[in-house]
């Protein structure tokens, strides 16, 4: 199914550098706090992508890693950072901060000509995934400063340089693995390849996120290094999770990886459990809202449904993997929830578009961010009811909360082109429905360019579904969670309005009157077109993008949550020939 999409953009090498050396700048003049702590780590990630992007553009123009003095300086700078990030962290982010006198050279060597494509860490922006889990993996590692530390592109290259301060190694190596996600490969240089096997004696670290679906990009690095002569019994992983390669490993790769120590602190390790007070995430919410002696509770996973429902049959569907690190925090009579929003300031600035939706009465109020997570007050309510007298009403919010959406929120992000939706869209109905269907969904959407100039993107809330949404103890309609769903480890990213017009039509499985009433509000609000050819395009893309994302959830899962999976999908199928007939 086409659900993921990576999230890249083009930049200045030049312009890059500049935002790195004033945030370096201002983590030297900071007071020690967790705040500067917070910007280091800031500085640190968007190193990362720089290095990353420069690496890759070099690995394009040879057609394999080599020895580059432009990623000897990366690797150096990147070790500095996370020198730092490691001294602030133990002390408690407390003590005096400074970088070597050589930093801004090693920065200034982060140049290129042409435009630089970065890659974002999706770890850092949507897993939780932390810098300081892969600094006490590898001090509980036992493994010595000699250790050869590879990190894999993207993420991987900052991730090694964490392990490699952990450990007092050298700056360490990034490779790509390139080829079929499920067989990934190696193609290393015989000069950057004598490099790295000077000391096949050694232990290798090898550094990453994940794995994933198949594990092959930590597997392809065993690989290389076992034909290269390095003794399985030298391999060491660094993953970003305990668990095993997902259903595509290979047998080989399967075998070595439960063979190996793999070397992992887990976000609740890390946050959660913390033995010091000042590493806590519960301490830093409490501060936020100005509170102490609270409780905390886990959401994650699904989890948030028993907290708004009292029997499990009335539980929506979760696609647990996709979903984001959330908490209830409640002390001195009121709640707040917390959930993780991305790093790199991803928190603030999705907190400060929140405030204008909260002051517009259509979600909770922001209180405030801490280290990636949001925190906004908890609301006791009911599930929406979607039938009876209370329909017009729910079509009416539906409008104005639409219509607000797109004339005050522009987009922060870009998306799926219209080709790339309608290209999900028939694929993904092919696959779940056949391809006779998907033929006639084809012919139904038609050709996106008749659309051109007609769309305009903005923050859509690409999640309108009925279990978002609550009823409070006054009678007020309020959405639960409207800040990143356009900003999701999928392809769909910020849209046309027309979008979330048609996922509520979809969701709320309205009928025509009610959906030309809801189009003639949002309308009324904003400078759009939602005229029946545009609606009928983006309502067949969303049906096909949520039938491949619940097709991918359902892999994941068993016993009755596989049952609430089903059941969702077969609504989307069901809807189908409404569409394209039968």
């Amino acid at each position: 199914m086409l659900v993921y999409g990576d999230v890249e953009h083009i930049e200045s090498a030049a312009a890059v550098r500049a935002s790195i050396s004033s945030l370096m700048m201002a983590c030297i003049e900071m007071q020690p706090s967790r705040q500067r702590h917070e910007t280091l780590v800031r500085t640190f990630i968007l190193t990362g992508e720089l290095v990353q992007g420069l690496a890759d553009q070099e690995f394009a123009s040879k057609g394999a890693d080599d020895l580059s003095e432009l990623q000897e300086a990366g690797a150096k700078l990147l070790l500095m950072q996370a020198r730092a990030i490691m001294q602030s962290w133990r002390n408690g982010f407390a003590g005096i901060l400074s970088f070597p006198e050589d930093w801004a050279a090693e920065l200034e060597s982060l140049d290129s000509a042409e435009p630089v494509r970065m890659k974002r860490a999706e770890g850092y922006a949507f897993y939780a995934l932390y810098p300081e889990s892969y600094i006490e993996a590898g001090s509980i590692s036992n493994l010595t400063p000699k250790t050869v530390v590879i990190g894999i592109r993207s993420i991987g290259t900052g991730l090694a340089a964490l392990v490699s301060a952990a450990l007092g190694a050298k700056p360490a190596y990034s490779l790509r693995p390139t080829g079929h996600p499920f067989e990934r490969q190696l193609h290393v240089t015989p000069a950057l390849s004598k490099r790295i096997l000077a000391e096949p004696e050694t232990d290798f670290a090898i550094v990453d996120e994940g794995p994933g679906l198949s594990g092959s990009s930590f597997g392809c690095v065993g690989d290389w290094l076992q034909a290269n002569g390095v003794a399985s019994g030298r391999l060491h992983f660094f993953p970003s999770h305990a668990g095993e390669p997902g259903p595509h490993a290979s047998a080989p790769h399967r075998t070595r990886w439960r063979d190996r120590p793999r070397h992992v602190v887990s976000f609740d390790d890390l946050f959660v459990e913390a033995q010091h007070p000042e590493h806590r995430l519960h301490t830093w919410a409490a501060d936020v809202v100005g509170v102490s002696g609270s409780s905390w509770r886990d959401l994650s996973g699904g989890a948030w449904r028993a907290a708004r429902y009292r029997d499990p049959s009335l539980w929506p569907p979760s696609y647990m993997q996709m979903e984001k690190r959330k908490f209830l925090m409640e002390a001195e009579g009121g709640a707040w929830h917390v959930k993780f929003a991305g790093l790199c300031g991803s928190d603030v600035d999705k907190a400060r578009r929140g405030s204008l939706l909260s002051e517009a009465g259509f979600i909770p109020k922001i209180v405030g961010t801490c280290y990636g997570f949001i925190v906004d007050e908890w609301l006791d309510g009911t599930a929406l009811e979607t039938s009876g007298p209370r329909r017009r009403r729910i079509v009416d919010h539906l409008g104005r909360y639409l219509g607000f959406r797109a004339r005050h929120l522009p987009a922060r992000n870009g998306g799926a082109s219209i080709q790339k939706l309608r290209e999900m869209a028939v694929f993904n109905v092919g696959e779940a429905a056949g391809p006779d269907t998907a033929e006639k969904l084809r012919r139904v959407i038609g050709t996106p360019e008749r659309l051109s100039g007609r769309l305009r993107r903005v923050d859509t809330d690409n999640r309108l579904h009925p279990w978002e949404w609550l009823t409070t103890a006054t009678g007020r309609i309020m959405k639960t969670d409207a800040l990143d769903h356009n900003a999701a480890h999928d392809l769909v990213g910020c849209q046309d309005i027309a979008w979330d017009v048609a996922g509520a039509c979809v969701e709320f499985q309205l009928s025509s009157k009610e959906r030309d009433h809801l189009a003639d509000l949002v309308s009324r609000e904003a400078d759009c077109d939602l005229r029946d050819d545009v609606l009928r395009y983006f309502e067949a893309c969303y049906l096909g993008f949520q039938i491949g994302l619940w097709s991918q959830a359902k892999a994941s899962v068993d016993g009755a949550e596989t049952e609430r999976i089903e059941s969702t999908i077969k609504r989307y199928l069901d809807r189908l020939p409404e569409l394209v007939g039968p």
